[in-house]
């Protein structure tokens, strides 16, 4: 490789980049930026952060719980990398956002400060933490362009011109009939001055002609009544003024020209910016401390008075500087607020109502969107405190609560905890194990009082796995009829949003998913362990649970099964149990899902025929009969629940596989494991209780082949144990020692009895 040659193909790359998205203009060009795309221009901070959510769109999601619409920002799709930061779940607080922003959009102004309030860990931080990577995305693509300004001041000696050294004093020459220094090459200026607010372009025109301009071009809706697809224009735009620091170069430059506003554009270069976390540009996260958020320095006493124009020498500019500032015209996050001292933050009762900050010499006017968060119990004891009347108008409340739902929890351990992660292979079910036990944690028993009927009997029944299945899959309880099950899924978004209400709301105590990270990475380091097991997760969660000082959930009185978190870990594993015992029947070859299938495909023909009263043709004579009653059942004593009327539970099968089809009417096969999951779980208990025996010998030689008994077997039984944990490897995701670490966990909790 060439280094010079490299170089100069970056070297254009860059250039090449710089020009095409205008990265420094004059005024007039701007001008014409904003005439091109006025609304895109004349947005406030508040309607760009309502853009960012709908430039990445959003879509509709049917849960067991509901329909809930995810905005695609927090998946990160424009970052490949972004995997470990995708939000999981959390679509209400998306939702609320998005909703408090479009507020502030049809208000003209953000009057107030969202709080994201919740326990710890339920990642409050890190959805906001997305929501900038967002805006940093989209300020990079045109649709997304920022632009600020600076002031520049020509070299007196390149200019070779008398006066002030501003270029012709006519008007005209080589800069054109406006002129401008905007395009003035580094050696050409002597000095150069950044607006330290950002301040928009447009307020360097006179308020009057600014609103003319705007009301002409962007055509905007009045705001009383103002819908999703309005443009409102905002105060800070219509009525807003330059900063003082700005105001006072303006005014020096005006008066020296002698009221020549055009001439003072001359030294305005307009410059576009992208937003920023790393580098705090309109986006900035305040942590805990004890200061003011905002302050002021003098500028002239850091520079050479003979930099800057005459017209200057003699006004002495203050510029502000602090995180408010830094934040202008973006967005700023206050993390954990409620742990500063109340007066330190008072002054956001009127900033988040006006948007301006009162200095010792001058006010600051913000355009920024104002975000902060709290715990649950920072924010009871500041409802408790005299302080909280006054802000009680000015906070949008947003509740952050732990995830309620298996899956999604899974997914956040699934995208932390990799094999890269913890040094060693992850086995099959590790992180399933850990998130199953932390949503067991932060349920809540359900509260029959709401409910009427055979529906409170079903609620006050419902068990902590019982619960976690309906809300994760809409699984209902397998000793629930057909009909009971129906009730009780059509009634599950009504028990989750039950305690929304409530202080102590479910998914406001449990276990984080902080903690559960913990749990995880401490298991990866178990003794002697080549894979991060189930098993390892397991004794880590047992260790967790007898420390009960160190948590206060784990202080939680249990009731009625709920808050038994030590029994949760005995849940997790016989869960962890069951499934592991499906996976290696399954890698055995000694059943499968399509037997299970097509058994119960024939069984349904048969009870679709009896529902109608038809008769069914014999497959071998060609006869017309009856149903057989018999194998019909024989079939119902496996998967029937006890003390069901069989009329009733046929006619409630068919019914079930009639509502499926008219739900899903392109379907062109029935999925009855999706219909009945409950049915197809008791065929395989049924099976398992049947071939016990045989399955505890083919355990038995797996084992042995994975050890130092591998002569042994004969070829046959070898030839099946490779067979098996091929299966497992390329179906499941075990490896050799994490199959023997599950097979021998199995062995012993569930099949020594069998010998």
């Amino acid at each position: 490789m060439d280094a010079q040659r490299w170089l100069s193909s970056v070297g254009t790359g860059v250039k090449g980049a710089f020009v095409e998205n205008r990265s420094l203009l004059s005024f007039e060009e701007y001008l014409q930026v904003f005439l091109d795309a006025p609304r895109r221009q004349a947005r406030s901070s508040a309607q760009y952060v309502h853009d960012v959510l709908e430039h990445f769109g959003a879509e509709d999601r049917e849960t067991p719980v509901g329909t809930v619409r995810r905005w695609r920002l927090f998946d990160l799709p424009w970052d490949p990398e972004g995997r470990v930061q995708r939000i999981a779940g959390q679509e209400e607080v998306q939702a609320a956002l998005h909703r408090d922003v479009g507020t502030f959009v049809r208000s003209g102004r953000v009057n107030k400060l969202v709080l994201l309030h919740g326990p710890n860990g339920s990642a409050k931080s890190s959805i906001v933490a997305a929501l900038v990577r967002g805006m940093e995305a989209y300020s990079r693509l045109p649709a997304g362009a920022l632009y600020r300004f600076h002031w520049v001041f020509p070299s007196e000696r390149r200019l070779r011109s008398g006066g002030l050294g501003f270029g012709p004093r006519d008007g005209e020459g080589a800069l054109g009939a406006l002129g401008s220094f905007a395009h003035l090459d580094g050696d050409a200026l002597d000095a150069r001055l950044s607006c330290p607010m950002k301040d928009h372009p447009l307020l360097l025109v006179p308020r009057e002609e600014r609103r003319k301009l705007l009301e002409e071009r962007c055509r905007p809706s009045a705001r009383d009544g103002a819908g999703e697809g309005d443009f409102v224009l905002s105060d800070y735009l219509v009525e807003g003024e330059l900063c003082q620091y700005c105001r006072q170069v303006h005014d020096a430059l005006l008066g020296a020209y002698r009221g020549d506003w055009l001439k003072v554009l001359r030294h305005v270069q307009v410059e576009r910016f992208y937003v920023s976390s790393r580098y705090q540009q309109a986006a900035v996260t305040v942590e805990p401390q004890l200061s003011v958020d905002a302050g002021f320095r003098q500028v002239t006493v850091d520079r050479s008075a003979g930099a800057l124009p005459p017209a200057l020498h003699a006004v002495t500019l203050l510029e502000p500087f602090g995180p408010l500032v830094s934040a202008n015209r973006g967005i700023i996050e206050y993390s954990d607020l409620l742990k500063r001292e109340p007066q330190l933050f008072k002054y956001l009762l009127g900033t988040s109502e006006t948007g301006r900050v009162s200095l010792d010499h001058f006010l600051l006017q913000l355009d920024v969107v104002l975000v902060a968060s709290a715990n649950e119990k920072q924010l009871s004891a500041f409802k408790e405190s005299a302080d909280f009347a006054s802000f009680k108008g000015r906070l949008a409340l947003v509740r952050v609560p732990y995830v309620r739902r298996h899956s999604v929890e899974r997914e956040i351990y699934d995208r932390q905890i990799t094999a890269a992660a913890v040094g060693k292979h992850v086995a099959p079910h590790a992180t399933s194990v850990a998130a199953l036990w932390a949503v067991l944690t932060r349920l809540k028993r359900p509260i029959p009082d709401r409910y009427e009927g055979e529906l409170r009997d079903l609620v006050e029944d419902l068990a902590p796995l019982e619960k976690l299945r309906l809300y994760d899959s809409g699984e209902a309880p397998d000793r629930l009829s057909l009909a009971q099950a129906k009730v009780l899924r059509k009634h599950a978004v009504d028990l989750y949003h039950e305690s929304d209400v409530y202080p102590n709301y479910e998914g406001r105590s449990g276990a984080s998913a902080r903690e559960i990270k913990t749990v995880l990475l401490n298991a990866a380091q178990a003794p002697g362990a080549r894979c991060l097991t189930p098993r390892a997760v397991l004794d880590e969660l047992d260790a967790l649970c007898r420390d009960k000082t160190l948590h206060d959930f784990l202080q939680s009185e249990v009731v009625d099964g709920y808050h038994d978190h030590e029994e949760f870990v005995r849940v997790a594993e016989a869960e962890y149990l069951e499934t592991l015992d499906e996976e290696i029947r399954d890698s055995m070859g000694m059943v499968s899902e399509g037997q299970y299938r097509e058994l119960f495909e024939r069984y349904v023909t048969l009870v679709s025929h009896w529902v109608k009263g038809e008769k069914v043709r014999n497959r071998v004579t060609g006869e017309y009969a009856p149903p057989e009653e018999v194998r019909m059942a024989e079939f119902e004593r496996i998967v029937m629940p006890v003390g069901d009327d069989r009329g009733n539970f046929r006619r409630g099968l068919i019914a079930a596989v009639g509502a499926f089809r008219l739900d899903h009417p392109d379907s062109a096969e029935i999925d009855y494991v999706a219909i009945f999951p409950d049915l197809f779980r008791r065929l395989r208990d049924h099976y398992y209780e049947e071939r016990k025996r045989q399955l505890q010998r083919s355990k038995e030689n797996v084992l042995r082949y994975l050890s130092d008994e591998r002569s042994s077997l004969d070829e046959k039984a070898r030839r099946q144990v490779e067979a098996t944990l091929a299966t497992m490897r390329e179906r499941y995701g075990y490896c050799e020692h994490c199959a023997q670490d599950a097979i021998l966990f199995l062995m012993r909790r569930r099949y020594e009895d069998a010998r």
